[in-house]
């Protein structure tokens, strides 16, 4: 690879990067070229980019970005794929964390979330949130709660008063 070539990588790279709201590095030496492209095809499915790091590229986007981001890239040592997460994070942690879970060889290493550095323990904790949809549902649920219970007392103050005159009606029928 030519020095113009990597140049073009490392452009892609920090466009890759910008974007994403995850991006999840993982070590894949010994994996089968079978198991690298049934991973593929799931993170795809999940609209979920894939590409095989050159870490010295790697190291000089991390540059650029700084930080805990700088770390990240800092710390890339051997095979490196990079799963990028455009849409829902949760979704795109769940497929690397399943896939890894099925087979040893894929390892999970240090990701980033925006420009925050993720251990491989936080992103099986991201792995395990609900999805976005389930979020947003369990939030509209809390959010409904206190109008749907107001409504309720306030129903309760008439079907009360009914309940008495029943019971006044049924006293004086007696």
């Amino acid at each position: 690879m030519n020095r113009n070539d990597k140049v073009e990588l490392g452009t892609s790279l920090k466009d890759k990067f910008s974007r994403a709201q995850v991006a999840i590095f993982a070590d894949y030496k010994g994996l089968s070229a079978n198991q690298a492209s049934e991973f593929r095809k799931q993170l795809r499915a999940a609209k979920v980019e894939v590409k095989v790091l050159k870490n010295n590229v790697a190291r000089k986007v991390g540059d650029e970005f700084g930080g805990e981001f700088k770390q990240v890239t800092d710390g890339l040592v051997g095979p490196t794929i990079v799963a990028f997460g455009y849409g829902d994070p949760a979704a795109c942690a769940k497929i690397v964390k399943g896939f890894a879970k099925d087979n040893e060889a894929l390892i999970i290493k240090d990701s980033v979330m925006g420009k925050k550095k993720l251990q491989p323990k936080e992103v099986e904790a991201l792995a395990d949130l609900p999805s976005r949809e389930v979020m947003l549902a369990i939030l509209l649920g809390t959010m409904k709660a206190p109008i749907r219970d107001f409504a309720g007392v306030l129903a309760a103050v008439p079907r009360s008063f009914v309940q008495v005159l029943a019971a006044i009606e049924k006293k004086k029928a007696s």
